[in-house]
């Protein structure tokens, strides 16, 4: 390359060299013919850039000949970065290598020919120093690329067009997945019978189908990058149920299970999960799915069935109940009821056959037949008694005992008189009852006291509430209610502990019936009374000691 701005004098002859590796020039005429056999193009310049000598392969390459003390550089009209803008005069390798004093490798350069063609080199100068360590010029090689860097370039390409082949190739197959994926995506956000969510290996939430919003009510910037733990009640929560899940998902792959779930709006539904464990190419898990169906009305239809069942089941056991008094009935159809009936058939018998002997005095006769009569009367009204209580559909009202216990002993109040009995008794609450039903309770209870007492009665009537945790282990009491417990006790005859569940039965007495008068249903009475309320009575006793009888009630009904 010529410039005629700031060019430095020629050189008047061609200097001896060396470099710190390896010495150029010995003598001139050695050197130069070192230099002119070399295939590879080198020149050398002096201080100042000038050109001082150079071999054919550089005059070939250059494809020109510089002139020797006028042609700065090198010997190319233009030089060119790889990009193909101009490379100013400071960024040539020779100028660099003069300016830091060091030996530059490898910069690739471009030279343009007098014939306009370019070609791709790569200048390696090196700074030649002088005994005294100044610098006295450069040495260059300069090696053409220009075939390797056109062969790069038909192989970059070849290569580029294969890399874009591939990449339409895999666009055409990523764009059917895309598309195969969002159909399936497409298909899943629609169903919305069941509620899909993708899970993260923590639980977040991550995506969801509009089965989330039917079901559960929530959208989906409401519940994604959260814890799927939130559709779960708090008593789950807290037991650790999410996690548990979680857990065995993990471990066996999936987890199945049903349960009351929370809606947004906190009401409950009944569903069925199922979590299933995602992984990587590497077995490890990277996270969830997790479908969940509503099945509350087919959990409502289990729990309506479950309750005819147990309806049924209480309508049997009442069933068997009544098959059992009418076994009773039966008992004093063929014993009771008929002992009063022999009785009047043979006596009016004895009239009909001897009422025309002279003498015969038939008073005596029709008396008895009149009070087997009035027996069977008292009988069939006691039955008809008994078989009223059987009625628990009758509802209850607050009822205050205290009231009813007045009432009970304002009947009794001529008997107690003449029995100069003692009536010792606590305050009664208020329970949820049938009036009617505890007054009958009272009444028959205080009866049992006075009737079967030789001596002075005396009758002590106890109350006292107990809150559930106090309540007796008894099959028909429920322990979570509180109930009422009534204690009646006497100083009557009594009876033997062996014949406590006795007394309860219908007709069924265990004293002299012409001492003792009563029909037996008294304290069957009783028991079908309190067993209407859900309650439970029991006798205790020791004979010619007296009787105390544990009556338990409901104090409210639900």
């Amino acid at each position: 390359m010529n410039d005629d701005q700031n060019m430095p004098e020629p050189a008047a002859e061609l200097q001896s060299a060396t470099s710190g590796n390896y010495r150029l020039f010995e003598n001139d005429l050695k050197d130069k013919h070192l230099l002119l056999s070399l295939p590879v193009a080198i020149y050398t310049c002096n201080n100042e850039g000038l050109i001082e000598s150079y071999n054919d392969a550089a005059v070939t390459l250059w494809g020109r000949t510089p002139e020797i003390g006028k042609d700065h550089w090198c010997g190319s009209c233009s030089l060119f970065r790889p990009d193909g803008s101009v490379l100013p005069i400071d960024e040539y390798p020779v100028a660099i290598a003069l300016t830091e004093r060091e030996k530059i490798t490898g910069t690739e350069i471009i030279l343009e020919r007098p014939d306009g063609e370019q070609r791709n080199v790569l200048s390696h100068p090196e700074p030649i120093f002088d005994d005294a360590g100044n610098i006295s010029g450069v040495v260059t090689t300069l090696i053409d690329i220009t075939v390797q860097k056109r062969m790069d370039s038909v192989l970059s390409a070849t290569i580029e067009m294969k890399v874009r082949e591939r990449i339409e190739t895999l666009n055409r197959k990523t764009t059917d997945l895309l598309a195969r994926e969002e159909r399936y995506l497409k298909m899943i956000d629609e169903v919305q019978d069941y509620a899909i969510l993708m899970l993260d290996k923590n639980g977040i939430i991550v995506n969801w189908n509009k089965g989330v919003q039917k079901i559960k009510g929530y959208s989906a910037h409401e519940i994604v990058g959260k814890k799927f733990s939130m559709f779960y009640r708090e008593e789950d929560k807290l037991d650790g149920l999410p996690e548990r899940l979680l857990n065995e998902a993990k471990e066996q792959g999936h987890a199945l299970h049903e349960g009351w779930r929370v809606r947004k709006d906190g009401t409950h539904f009944w569903g069925s999960i199922a979590i299933t464990a995602l992984h990587d190419s590497e077995n490890e898990v990277i996270g969830y799915t997790k479908v969940t169906r509503d099945l509350t009305d087919r959990k409502q239809y289990e729990e309506d069935l479950s309750l005819q069942a147990a309806e049924l089941a209480k309508k049997n056991k009442k069933l068997e109940h009544s098959n059992s008094s009418l076994e009773q009935f039966a008992y004093v159809s063929s014993h009771d009821l008929q002992e009063p009936l022999r009785k009047i058939q043979t006596f009016s018998n004895i009239v009909l056959t001897r009422m025309h002997e002279p003498g015969f005095d038939a008073h005596e006769y029709l008396t008895k037949i009149n009070a087997s009569a009035n027996r069977m009367s008292l009988l069939i009204n006691e039955l008809l008694n008994f078989s009223r209580f059987s009625n628990t559909d009758i509802l209850r009202e607050k009822t205050d005992l205290n009231w009813i216990l007045d009432l009970v002993l304002n009947d009794f109040e001529l008997l107690i008189k003449q029995k100069n009995a003692v009536i010792r008794r606590s305050p009664l609450p208020i329970i949820e009852a049938i009036p009617i039903q505890m007054n009958q309770l009272f009444y028959n209870m205080i009866s049992n006291s006075l009737k079967f007492c030789s001596d002075t009665p005396l009758i002590d009537i106890t109350a006292r509430e107990l809150p559930a945790e106090a309540v007796p282990a008894l099959p028909i009491l429920k322990p979570e209610k509180p109930y009422l417990h009534l204690n009646f006790t006497d100083n009557g005859i009594g009876f033997d502990q062996t014949n406590a569940s006795r007394i309860f039965t219908i007709f069924q007495r265990l004293h002299d019936t012409q001492k003792y008068s009563g029909t037996g249903l008294g304290l069957a009475i009783c028991k079908k009374i309190t067993e209407n309320h859900g309650g439970h009575i029991s006798a205790s006793s020791e004979a010619g000691k007296g009787a105390s009888f544990d009556i338990y009630l409901p104090i409210t009904e639900h």
